[in-house]
C-alpha cells in the first residue's frame, strides 16, 4: 500500500485549517531511515515513537516514554501511521483539536530493522526488533504486540552496550531540535512549526549569521529569536555517495 493511502486515517482525525501539523501534502521529501521520538503533552503526557518507513511515519504512543533501562517494559499504542513530513514538528495542536496539546522533538537520528527484516511485515507479524541511533536512544530495541487488542505493544530496551540502568526519559526534557522545553513551546507559540502559517524566506543577512552561530546560540529571524545548540552535529551520516547532513543544514 503506498504512502498516501496509509494516511487517510491521519487527515480524517485533523482539520488543517485549525492545527498546525503537517497535511501530509509536501513533496520531493527526503526519504531514509529516520526515527523521532516526540514528547506530546496532550490529555496525558506521552512520548509518540516514529519510525520512517515504506514513505511514512510508523507511529506509537509510548505512555512513559522509552527508556534504555532493560529491566522495564512500556506500553506502547500502535497509532495511525503519520506523513513523513512530521518528523521535525514541533508546536502546539489547539486545544479542541485531535491530540491538543504541545509537541517538542525529544530525539531524532537513524534506524535499522534487526537481519535487514521488512519494516511493514514485521509490524503486520506484530513482533518488529531494530536498532537506534539517537541523540539520547541508542541499540537495540524491540516492539511487540501483547494484550487484548492490536494496538497493545510493549517496547522493550535489549540488553547491550548501550543500556543504562534506570534511565528515565524524565531527566532529559529538553528538544533536540530547538533546545527548548514544552513549557519553552506553549509559552512562545509564534516561534513554532505551523503548515498553514505564512513564513518570509530568510534574508542573506539572516543566513549569514546562521552561519556564524556556534554553541548555543539564538538566531534572529524576522521578529523571532529561534534557540539552536548543537548546529554542526551529524544527524544522518553520509549514505549513497551523499555528504553527512548536520542539524544546520536541517535549519
Amino acid at each position: 500500500m503506498g504512502g498516501t493511502d496509509r494516511l487517510a486515517d491521519y487527515k480524517a482525525k485533523r482539520d488543517f485549517d485549525t492545527t498546525g501539523e503537517p497535511s501530509g501534502a509536501a513533496s520531493n521529501l527526503p526519504v531514509g531511515h529516520r526515527f523521532v521520538v516526540q514528547r506530546h503533552r496532550a490529555s496525558h503526557l506521552h512520548y509518540d515513537l516514529r519510525l520512517e518507513s515504506a514513505g511514512v511515519l510508523l507511529s506509537w504512543a509510548v505512555p512513559k516514554g522509552p527508556t534504555l533501562d532493560p529491566a522495564v517494559k512500556r506500553l506502547a499504542v500502535h497509532v495511525e501511521d503519520h506523513p513523513l513530513d512530521y518528523f521535525d514538528f514541533e508546536g502546539i495542536i489547539p486545544e479542541g483539536e485531535y491530540g491538543g496539546g504541545d509537541v517538542i522533538v525529544w530525539d531524532w537520528g537513524t534506524w535499522e530493522s534487526d537481519d535487514d527484516t521488512d519494516p511493514v511485515g514485521a509490524v503486520e507479524r506484530g513482533d518488529l526488533h531494530f536498532n537506534l541511533d539517537g541523540e539520547k536512544l541508542a541499540g537495540r530495541f524491540v516492539l511487540v504486540q501483547r494484550g487484548r487488542t492490536e494496538r497493545d505493544w510493549l517496547l522493550i530496551k535489549k540488553d547491550d552496550d548501550a543500556a543504562h540502568g534506570g534511565w528515565n526519559p524524565e531527566d532529559h526534557p529538553r528538544s533536540v531540535k530547538s533546545g527548548r522545553t514544552n513549557d519553552e513551546v506553549l509559552a512562545a507559540p509564534a516561534q513554532t512549526w505551523s503548515s498553514s502559517a505564512s513564513w518570509a524566506a530568510p534574508t542573506a543577512d539572516e543566513l549569514a549569521a546562521l552561519d556564524d552561530l556556534s554553541g548555543r546560540a539564538r538566531w534572529q529571524v524576522g521578529e523571532c529569536a529561534v534557540p539552536l545548540s548543537g548546529l554542526d552535529d551529524v544527524v544522518f551520516p553520509a549514505t549513497g555517495g551523499q555528504r553527512p547532513l548536520t542539524r544546520r543544514d536541517l535549519v
